[in-house]
């Protein structure tokens, strides 16, 4: 199984898009500072993720996620969510 999963930053609420096999790993990773780009703004929430099937699946959900409507949908699920 894979997976697509949307992180928040505690420190400035921005979200971050990414894919993994196993996303309590990843996220470890991402709050030790491994991944540069998300170094700066730790720590991270997992805020949700989606399993598929296959890495392919899961590839073409982050791209969507990261594309402009997939931001609008990550804000409308975060502005209907009780978090934060």
């Amino acid at each position: 199984m894979f997976f697509t999963y949307v992180l928040r930053s505690n420190v400035d609420g921005r979200f971050y898009v990414g894919m993994s096999s196993n996303v309590v790993k990843r996220l470890h990773q991402h709050n030790k500072g491994v991944t540069r780009s998300t170094k700066a703004y730790r720590p991270w929430t997992l805020f949700f993720f989606e399993e598929f099937p296959t890495r392919l699946e899961a590839r073409e959900r982050e791209l969507y996620l990261k594309s402009g409507t997939g931001k609008e949908y990550i804000k409308r699920k975060w502005s209907g969510s009780s978090a934060g």
